[in-house]
C-alpha cells in the first residue's frame, strides 16, 4: 500500500478493510505507535471547515510519531489568489510525505491524487465520498456490534447529500449488509450510488420514515434494525434557505421516536449534527456516536501507517471517474465542470 492513495473506498479490497480495521483496534488497544511514522510530515489542506476530520487526522500522525503541516483556514492560502487545486497540490507534495484534502468539489480528491507526488487522502470532496468516514463508521460497528457481516443499517435523512453515507453505503454492500434508506425522496440516495449498490449485489429498500411498517410481522422498521446512521442536513449544499427550511424537520429523531427500537440496537451520526438529533438522545447507552467520534484517530492512524507503507497491506484503484484533465464527469457538481 506503499505510495498509494486513498480516494474512493472503491480503492479497497475487503481484505484491506479488514485488516485496517483490525490494525485501527491494535492501535486503540494500545500497540506502540511512536515510532510509526518515523518523522515522515502530513500536510492537511481543508478547503472546507472540519474539526473532527482534520484533528483526528492530526492528532493520528503525532501519535504515530510524523509531524503536521497545517492549512486549516485555505482563506489564508494561495487559494485566496486564485491559486489552483492542481498547482497547490503539486506544491505542497513537495514538503510533505502524505496529504490530506478537503474540497467542496465532487472529484477534488481524484483530481488533487493525479496532481500531487505523494500519497493522497480524501478528508471528502463535495457530496461525493469520504472514505476515512465510512471506516471509522465501520469500525464502531464492528465495536458495537461485535460483528460486521449480516447487519440491518437504516441510513436515515439527506442521503443525497450526505458523502458519509453515500461512502459507507458502498462499504457496507461487501459486508452482506441489509440496508434501509429512510429519506424523503428528493433526499434519497443520489442514482449513480443506487446503481453502484445493484452492482455490488445490493438493493437497499427505500423507505418514507422509521415508523414504517416493515417485515412479516408488520411491526415498525426501526425495531428491525442493528443500526441507526443519522446524517445532517446538508445546508450548504441546498439551493435555497427556503428548500433548506422545507425539508429541515421532516427527520427529527428524539427518545420518544426512538423508543421502538431493539435494546442492542446503536445509534451513529457522524457529526456535527444540526437540528436532527435531540440532545436528550445522548444519555441513551446505545447512543455511540461520541464514541464513534473518538475512533478517528486509531483508524486514521492506521490509514496513514499503510499509505506510508509502514504497514504492508494490499491496495486496489478502481478506474477513476477523471480519466484525463480535458475531460469532464457527468456528475454537473464535479470540479471537472
Amino acid at each position: 500500500m506503499s505510495g498509494r492513495d486513498l480516494v474512493s473506498v472503491g480503492d479497497l479490497t475487503e481484505d484491506t478493510v479488514v485488516r485496517l480495521l483490525d490494525l485501527a483496534q491494535e492501535f486503540a488497544g494500545g500497540r506502540e505507535a511512536s515510532t510509526v511514522a518515523n518523522g515522515a510530515l502530513l500536510a492537511t489542506l481543508f478547503y472546507e471547515p472540519s474539526t473532527r476530520t482534520r484533528f483526528s487526522f492530526e492528532a493520528a500522525m503525532l501519535r504515530l510519531g510524523g509531524g503536521v503541516l497545517s492549512a486549516a483556514e485555505m482563506a489564508s492560502s494561495s487559494a485566496a489568489k486564485g491559486e489552483s487545486l492542481h498547482d497547490a497540490m503539486r506544491v505542497v507534495s513537495t514538503y510533505a510525505d502524505v496529504i490530506v484534502v478537503r474540497h467542496p468539489r465532487a472529484g477534488a480528491g481524484r483530481v488533487a491524487a493525479r496532481a500531487a507526488r505523494v500519497p493522497v487522502g480524501n478528508a471528502g470532496d463535495g457530496a461525493r465520498e469520504h472514505p476515512t468516514q465510512a471506516l471509522l463508521d465501520l469500525f464502531t460497528l464492528r465495536i458495537e456490534t461485535g460483528r460486521l457481516r449480516g447487519l440491518a443499517v437504516a441510513l436515515v435523512g439527506d442521503l443525497r447529500h450526505a458523502r458519509t453515507a453515500h461512502s459507507l453505503a458502498l462499504l457496507l454492500a461487501r459486508f452482506e449488509t441489509r440496508l434501509h434508506c429512510v429519506a424523503p425522496q428528493a433526499l434519497q440516495l443520489p442514482g449513480p450510488i443506487l446503481a453502484r449498490l445493484q452492482e455490488l449485489g445490493t438493493a437497499p429498500v427505500l423507505h418514507d420514515s422509521l415508523e414504517e411498517p416493515w417485515g412479516d410481522d408488520g411491526a415498525p422498521l426501526l425495531s428491525h434494525v442493528d443500526a441507526v446512521y443519522v446524517t445532517r442536513l446538508q445546508r450548504e449544499r441546498f439551493a435555497s434557505a427556503d428548500e433548506y427550511a422545507r425539508v429541515r424537520a421532516h427527520y427529527y429523531l428524539t427518545p420518544e421516536t426512538l423508543a421502538g427500537a431493539r435494546e442492542d440496537c446503536v445509534f451513529l451520526h457522524p457529526l456535527p449534527r444540526a437540528g436532527e438529533l435531540d440532545p436528550r438522545v445522548d444519555t441513551d447507552r446505545r447512543a455511540a456516536y461520541f464514541r464513534q467520534a473518538g475512533y478517528g484517530v486509531p483508524v486514521r492512524m492506521a490509514v496513514l501507517a499503510a499509505m506510508l507503507g509502514m504497514v504492508p497491506l494490499d491496495w486496489r484503484t478502481e478506474a477513476p471517474a477523471i480519466v484525463a484533465t480535458q475531460q469532464q464527469c457527468t456528475d454537473e457538481h464535479c470540479i471537472t465542470q
